[in-house]
């Protein structure tokens, strides 16, 4: 609720309205005291013994990685956070579908259904199949332990000079 006073002429001036006149005069900087978030700044906490998800993924060469997930980590930010080469360039934002991959049975059927965004870009991916999801879009729940994420033999990404591109 705002408080309104009146000034020369007859003008209606909120408190809010005071303030900020006021503000601007005064050398005094009004700052925010709460830390910032940067674009990317994530500091990545093991998890407790309750949260643990583990995940594998079968990489391109046919090799298995065992990784211990957490419950809420997003399985694309998982896979750059261990070297996996799932590229995400959009990051995470469903405007690409370069973090596609595969996910086994019977995980597949405990994902929640894809949004429509998601199948959007997902028409968009090379080598699609029927258990096919974007990495970025699948958070880890307990109910997912021991799911098996297979990458592609290949992906859509913007690179042509076989630059493979570092997540930050």
């Amino acid at each position: 609720m705002f408080v309104v006073g009146r000034i020369a002429r007859g003008l209606t001036v909120t408190r809010v309205q005071k303030r900020l006149f006021l503000a601007k005069k005064s050398t005094r900087r009004l700052l925010s005291q709460s830390a910032t978030r940067c674009h990317g700044d994530y500091e990545y906490v093991d998890p407790k013994p309750d949260e643990v998800v583990n995940v594998t993924y079968v990489l391109r060469d046919g090799t298995k990685k065992h990784i211990r997930g957490k419950v809420g980590d997003n399985v694309m930010y998982l896979a750059h956070r261990y070297g996996i080469e799932m590229e995400g360039a959009c990051e995470a934002s469903l405007a690409c579908s370069t973090c596609h991959c595969y996910i086994d049975e019977p995980h597949f059927d405990r994902l929640d259904e894809p949004k429509e965004e998601e199948e959007d870009m997902l028409d968009q991916a090379p080598a699609l199949r029927p258990n096919s999801r974007l990495g970025c879009q699948i958070i880890l729940r307990k109910d997912l332990d021991g799911m098996v994420i297979t990458l592609p033999p290949i992906t859509r990404n913007f690179y042509v000079d076989g630059h493979v591109p570092q997540p930050h």
